[in-house]
């Protein structure tokens, strides 16, 4: 046929779907996790519970090793698989997806920008005469794409599918940004040997993905080393998961696709297991004696209206000058109430914002601060995202330029 599509853009689609249709399962399984984990932890299990994540657990390998509470086994270790999967994630789809072009990239970076800038700005207004606080600053800048989906898989048909990939699109764009957040102000010190050992290791796996390898043994092997070295540098473990990605390659010799080969096999255990254990062993936080008040403590109420508030403003508000000014358009099929929609939903941070919460505190009393402020504010604004979006089909399609 003259007009059928080429064989990338037919691939890309394919693989967008099946992320899609995986990551809106693995957020409603998540979603069960976090109502697990606030049960347990506030059970006649809650001690078992609390002291299953405190267990130290030790890998040894001849006369060295590596001794952590389970707790920081899961974020470190089981947590790269997920920053491994973000960073494949990332490089397709800026190479050849949702974000190699201009014209498809535009309207998702200004909301993205918007939607980590006016988070962090609202958090800061609020916590500005608490000096404690201020390094949790990022917590609610963060989206979390499966939560987020699986709440938009709960409406069904309703919402279009190019909503579905302009959330997709805004979620990476935001993932890349909370990921310079972490390597730039969430990484105190840095052992130097360390950091080079793990620089020599990168530049050998570089050297692998440039030579088209498709076997993932050496990306396996090789990248546990690069782990190893990454931990012990000081530079936050799960950041080697995204160095690792990056190397490697889309297509090997024979031309088939290596990176989303692995990104498909690797999406159904962290969709279905590494998120899900994330969020058992991170959302539970103990209510008892905890006041309705607590809520409103600067700290969570900072991290909770960012949320709500900071996205919704600043997605919406970006876009749309984004739209205002010329420099994008709204997709085919969606309205400005279908942006609005987004803008809340994609104020349910809960992975990401648990994950820089640990990173921004060591108290364990500000971290279930933490854990009060992201759920709170993700349960809100997933359930104000629903509310605008089941009414969102009856708008006229807009999808022409504001002038």
């Amino acid at each position: 046929m003259l007009n059928s599509p080429p064989a990338f853009a037919t691939a890309a689609a394919r693989a967008l779907r099946e992320f899609l249709r995986q990551e809106s399962a693995g957020g409603i399984v998540l979603m069960v996790a976090a109502a697990l984990a606030l049960v347990l932890a506030n059970s006649p299990l809650s001690a078992a519970y609390f002291g299953a994540l405190s267990t130290e657990v030790a890998v040894t390998v001849g006369g060295g090793g590596i001794v952590k509470p389970a707790l920081l086994w899961i974020n470190d270790g089981l947590m790269a698989l997920f920053f491994f999967l973000i960073g494949l994630e990332v490089k397709r789809e800026v190479l050849e997806g949702q974000l190699s072009s201009w014209q498809q990239s535009s309207l998702p970076l200004f909301a993205a920008i918007g939607g980590m800038a006016l988070p962090a700005l609202v958090f800061l207004a609020i916590n500005m005469h608490y000096p404690e606080n201020v390094n949790g600053w990022a917590i609610p800048a963060a989206t979390d794409i499966a939560f987020a989906l699986g709440v938009l898989a709960l409406l069904g048909s309703r919402v279009p599918v190019a909503l579905k990939a302009l959330l997709l699109a805004v979620a990476v764009i935001d993932d890349i940004g909370a990921i310079a957040i972490i390597a730039l102000f969430y990484t105190p010190g840095v052992q130097t040997t360390m950091l080079l050992a793990a620089a020599a290791v990168l530049v050998l796996l570089a050297l692998i993905g440039r030579a088209r390898v498709a076997s993932p043994i050496p990306y396996i092997v090789f990248g546990t080393v690069l782990w190893y070295f990454v931990l012990k540098s000081g530079v936050h473990a799960t950041l080697a998961g995204v160095a690792l990605a990056m190397t490697v390659p889309l297509y090997d010799r024979k031309g088939e696709a290596v990176l989303e080969h692995m990104e498909h096999a690797l999406h159904p255990w962290v969709a279905f297991l590494v998120v899900p254990i994330f969020a058992l062993a991170n959302a539970g936080v103990s209510l008892t004696g905890l006041e309705p008040s607590a809520a409103l403590a600067p700290l969570p109420l900072g991290i909770a209206l960012g949320l709500i508030l900071g996205k919704q403003i600043g997605i919406f508000g970006f876009a749309w000058l984004a739209v205002k000014s010329g420099m994008s358009s709204l997709p085919a099929g969606i309205t400005w109430r279908h942006i609005w929609g987004l803008s809340l939903v994609a104020g349910i941070g809960f992975t990401m914002s648990l994950f820089i919460g640990n990173l921004a505190f060591a108290d364990p009393a500000l971290i279930d601060q933490v854990k009060i402020g992201v759920l709170t504010g993700s349960l809100i604004a997933a359930f104000a995202g629903v509310m605008i979006l089941k009414g969102a089909g009856g708008d006229p399609v807009r999808t022409e330029k504001i002038g």
